[in-house]
């Protein structure tokens, strides 16, 4: 199965455009397969689709059983002469992709005025929930809110864009959002894009997972301490992106999986 999906991540998902690299689409299958595999269940919803490279990921991981929750305004401008909303490619992506969008599971909205029960109520309590919506303080702090309101016992938070330069009342958010409940939440891994955050009780279940998953073996584990936890900094030399990024754009995508194993 992890053949299938690996092929997904490094080829089909490739053409959908976005921000989620492979190793982060390789994190996200170690998490939600392992979940699977212990009975954690529960929603997944996700902050910020764009045009639904990680809402297809999930859909490719999990199945057309698990309910996953699209969050977004959906109010991308069009370019001069397009008459292809942002919402129709993210519909057309799915069917091209033959992963259809449930359109009963899609919020077209802004996230800071959701409520928990508003979530809740369409796919139950979130075992992953992604946060890439809007980068400003405002935003984080009310959807850092909304996600832990809303989130199972064993649920996890992935923050987008954490340490971005580009954002950085993105960090200032995650940070403060992290530091005043350091009693309760501690990061367990971290990329170059996104941290990993979970209840505290779980924290050694999931850094297990992070630290023994085959498909994550390509990476350098650096351990980091963040905020009172210990976290596995998942490293990718620049050589091996460099490398990847090469075989991408000369045409080879279909083989570029090869680059992180």
């Amino acid at each position: 199965m992890n053949g299938d999906i690996r092929k997904f991540i490094f080829k089909d998902l490739q053409t959908v455009e976005g921000y989620i690299d492979p190793p982060d689409a390789l994190v996200f299958m170690a998490l939600l397969q392992a979940q699977s595999a212990h009975s954690l269940s529960g929603g997944i919803a996700e902050i910020g689709v764009f045009y639904g490279r990680s809402y297809f990921l999930f859909k490719k991981v999990c199945g057309s059983t698990e309910k996953i929750l699209a969050i977004d305004l959906f109010d991308i401008e069009q370019k001069a002469g397009e008459t292809v909303t942002q919402y129709r490619r993210f519909i057309d992506n799915g069917e091209r992709l033959n992963l259809p969008v449930d359109q009963d599971l899609v919020i077209s909205g802004d996230s800071t005025q959701l409520q928990p029960d508003e979530i809740v109520g369409k796919i139950g309590h979130t075992r992953f929930f992604s946060i890439d919506g809007g980068h400003m303080l405002h935003h984080v702090s009310a959807d850092s809110m909304l996600a832990l309101s809303t989130l199972a016992p064993h649920g996890i938070i992935a923050f987008d864009d954490t340490f971005n330069p580009a954002w950085p009342e993105v960090t200032v958010g995650v940070t403060d959002f992290l530091r005043e409940r350091q009693h309760e939440l501690a990061t367990f891994c971290m990329t170059k894009y996104k941290t990993y955050v979970c209840r505290k009780q779980f924290h050694d279940f999931y850094r297990r997972i992070i630290d023994d998953a085959a498909d994550l073996r390509a990476f350098d584990h650096v351990e980091t301490d963040f905020l009172g936890s210990k976290a596995v900094r998942l490293h990718n030399p620049i050589a091996r992106r460099m490398v990847y990024e090469m075989m991408v754009r000369s045409g080879m995508r279909a083989l570029s999986e090869r680059v992180y194993r």
